[in-house]
C-alpha cells in the first residue's frame, strides 16, 4: 500500500528535497496535499509532475492566477488550511511541515490531527508553540521527528534511551562565515558577506540568523522543549565543517556523536525512512574532517546574541514569541540596509531586555491565536522605536 503524504511548504527548500527523494520511489508514495503562499507556478509543477490533486496556496493573488491557469485541469484549489477535514477525511501516513517564519505555526498545529506522523522543520512551531504542539500531538496520538539537522541528530541518539540518563547535550554551530573574522572588523560587514554562509545553502533570512548565531540560541531552546531537558544541560560548540551535529553525554561515562555532511537531504530522507530502513546514497567517512574537527566553545564576545540563553524563562513563555518577533524585525532592518551588522547584533541584546517584553516571561500560550496576536502587537512596537 502507497504511504500517504503532506507537504506543507512543499515550494521550499524541504520540501523541494523531499519531492526529490520521493521521485526515486515514487511507486511507494501517494501525495495527497501540496501547499504554498506564493510561488504558484512552483507549486503547480508540482501537482502535475507528482499527479496531487490538492493544492493550497494562500496568497490571494496568488490564489487567483492559480484558479485561472488550473481552469480546466482536476486540481481541487484552496487558499486556506479550513478545508483539511474535507482534503483529508482520513489520517495520512507523513506530514513535512516546512512552511519558513511564523506563519508556519497554525498549519502544523492543525495538521497533526490529520496524520499518524509529523515531520517539523518549521523552527517558530516549536520554539513559540512547543506546549500547544506538544499536547495535540498527544490529544491525536501522533508522531514527532524533528527536521533540523542538530535536533534529528539527537533524536536519533537518544533512541532507546531514558533522557534522565543525559548528562549534557551539545549542539554544533558553523559559526557562520565570521567565524574567524576578528570582532574589530564586525564594523565593515556587508550583506552580502553575512550572506555567504561556508557549508550551507539556506534562505537569506536564515543565513543571517546563522551569521549572528541566533540561529542557535533559537536551536537550543527547540532542544529544550523538545527532549524536556534544563537549559544548564544544553551548550554550544563552534564547528566550523559542519560535520558533526550534536553530541550526547551519558551520566554512564558514554557519549555519542552523530556526524553526516551538511546536506539536509540526510535528515528529510531520515525523517520520511525513520521506521524502515532504508538505503541513502552518500559520501564515505571524511578522515581528514573527523582529524580536525575544531570543536571550541562560543565566543561570546563576538557572538553575544548566545547571552541571551542565560535571560530565558525555566517554562514556555511567550517571552519566545517576542523574541522570534524581535529578531525577525532586525534581520529584515539589516538587509534593507537601515542597520549594520554590528548593530543588529547589539540590538537584539538590548531590545530584549525591555521591560515592555520581559514581562512575556510569565505568560503561557494558551491557544496559537495569543501567539500571533503578540507577533503582530511586538511587531508594532518595534515600529515605534523607529528604528
Amino acid at each position: 500500500m502507497k504511504k500517504k503524504i503532506v507537504i506543507l511548504g512543499s515550494t521550499s527548500s524541504i520540501g523541494k528535497s523531499l519531492l526529490e527523494i520521493i521521485k526515486k520511489d515514487k511507486k511507494n508514495f501517494k501525495i495527497e496535499l501540496l501547499t504554498a503562499n506564493t510561488n504558484y507556478k512552483d507549486l503547480i509543477n508540482q501537482a502535475k509532475k507528482f499527479d496531487v490533486k490538492n493544492i493550497i496556496i494562500t496568497d490571494q493573488t496568488s490564489f487567483k492566477k492559480t484558479k485561472t491557469i488550473c481552469k480546466n485541469k482536476k486540481i481541487n484549489i484552496f487558499q486556506n488550511f479550513e478545508s483539511l477535514k474535507k482534503i483529508l477525511p482520513k489520517k495520512v501516513d507523513y506530514v513535512m511541515s516546512a512552511i519558513s517564519g511564523i506563519g508556519g505555526l497554525l498549519p502544523t498545529y492543525k495538521m497533526i490531527r490529520h496524520t499518524k506522523l509529523i515531520a517539523i522543520a518549521n523552527k517558530e512551531a516549536i520554539v513559540c508553540g512547543w506546549s500547544l504542539i506538544e499536547k495535540e500531538l498527544k490529544r491525536n496520538k501522533t508522531k514527532f521527528i524533528p527536521v533540523d539537522s542538530e535536533h534529528f541528530s539527537i533524536f536519533s541518539l537518544l533512541q532507546n534511551q531514558n533522557v534522565r540518563n543525559v548528562e549534557k547535550i551539545y549542539i554544533t554551530a558553523s559559526g557562520g562565515p565570521f567565524i574567524n573574522l576578528p570582532k574589530r572588523l564586525f564594523n565593515k560587514i556587508k550583506i552580502n558577506d553575512a550572506l555567504r554562509h561556508p557549508n550551507w545553502n539556506m534562505g537569506k533570512k536564515i543565513t543571517i540568523d546563522s551569521a549572528t548565531l541566533m540561529n542557535k540560541v533559537f536551536e537550543v531552546i527547540e532542544a529544550k522543549n523538545i527532549f524536556q531537558l534544563d537549559y544548564k544541560k544544553i551548550s554550544i560548540l563552534t564547528h566550523p565543517n559542519s560535520y558533526v551535529h550534536a553530541i550526547v553525554k551519558f551520566n554512564d561515562g558514554l557519549a555519542k556523536v552523530l556526524t553526516h555532511d551538511p546536506n539536509m537531504k540526510i535528515p528529510i530522507f531520515n525523517s520520511l525512512y525513520f521506521y524502515e530502513n532504508m538505503n541513502l546514497k552518500s559520501k564515505p567517512l571524511n578522515f581528514n574532517i573527523l582529524n580536525n574537527l575544531k570543536l571550541k566553545k562560543v565566543d561570546l564576545a563576538k557572538f553575544s546574541t548566545v547571552k541571551i540563553l542565560n535571560d530565558l524563562p525555566k517554562f514556555p513563555s511567550l517571552f519566545e514569541t517576542a523574541l522570534i518577533t524581535i529578531n525577525d524585525y532586525l534581520v529584515y532592518k539589516f538587509l534593507d540596509k537601515k542597520i549594520s551588522f554590528k548593530e543588529l547584533i547589539y540590538l537584539i541584546n538590548k531590545i530584549t531586555k525591555l521591560k515592555e517584553f520581559q514581562k512575556y516571561k510569565k505568560i503561557k500560550p494558551k491557544k496559537v491565536e495569543d501567539i500571533y496576536r503578540l507577533n503582530t502587537y511586538v511587531s508594532s512596537k518595534m515600529d515605534s522605536l523607529g528604528i
